[in-house]
């Protein structure tokens, strides 16, 4: 009876053993008949939308009169738009932020002896949002001119952004996938073989860049917003069958 077990024992092991390597050698066979390439999708294109800020500045000693002359200066800068032919809908001015200034006493040996308040400074900030790009970068370039009406105004560089990128980035995951049947079909057919249908898709990180490429592509993704002239990428990793 222990000799029969024994059998017993010994035989399920071989048929285990021989399913496994059958497995084995069907999956080895399969991942042999796969080929895995990457394609790519890119274009260049030009931004249809443009956001630039600005800061306007002021000092005063006495609070009321700080704003007020706030109150003056964002009409001047408000006007200035205008007559340059911004929208007013364009244009978005944040609340005017107010702080205390102070400076620091010392005594004639060095000794810290408190802080006396010498006034107020104000700060406000203006938004343009629009789809006419150049006059806002003219605007943007020239609004400096205010200075000379006693406004102190920093000027940001513009933002560039693209309305129709959702439509871009499928126009471009067509591309590169379209660009990885081509290459897997050329190795296929150097191969001497058939290619079959795709087995899996795996899809790249979206990269928007400088149409020059000056920045790199980074893990995450790049968005670039301060060049006009963009460049935008995609990639797909295709695996196909083999007939």
């Amino acid at each position: 009876m222990k000799d029969l077990w024994k059998y017993l024992i010994i035989g399920c092991s071989v048929i285990v053993s021989v399913i496994v390597l059958a497995f084995a050698v069907t999956y080895y066979g399969r991942q042999r008949d796969v080929i895995s390439v990457t394609g790519l999708g890119e274009t260049v294109f030009e931004s249809d939308m443009i956001v630039w800020r600005g800061r306007i500045s002021l000092e005063s000693s006495d609070k009321l009169a700080g704003y007020r002359q706030m109150e003056q200066n964002q009409k001047k800068v408000l006007d200035y738009l205008l007559e340059n032919g911004v929208a007013e809908s364009e244009v978005t001015f944040s609340f005017i932020n107010t702080s205390k200034n102070y400076v620091s006493l010392y005594s004639e040996s060095g000794n810290y002896m408190g802080a006396r308040f010498v006034g107020y400074s104000f700060k406000q900030t203006l938004t343009i949002n629009s789809r006419d790009v150049e006059k806002i970068e003219r605007v943007s370039r020239e609004i400096s001119s205010l200075v000379a009406q006693g406004v102190d105004i920093d000027s940001d560089d513009p933002e560039y952004y693209y309305t129709k990128l959702d439509d871009l980035k499928i126009e471009l995951i067509e591309k590169a996938s379209s660009d990885a049947y081509t290459r897997a079909k050329s190795i296929a057919k150097n191969a001497g073989a058939h290619l079959g249908k795709a087995s899996s898709a795996r899809l790249g990180v979206f990269q928007i860049t400088s149409a020059t490429g000056e920045e790199e592509y980074s893990y995450g993704g790049t968005f670039n917003t301060w060049s006009k002239e963009k460049k935008a990428r995609i990639t797909v990793r295709m695996e196909y069958r083999l007939k």
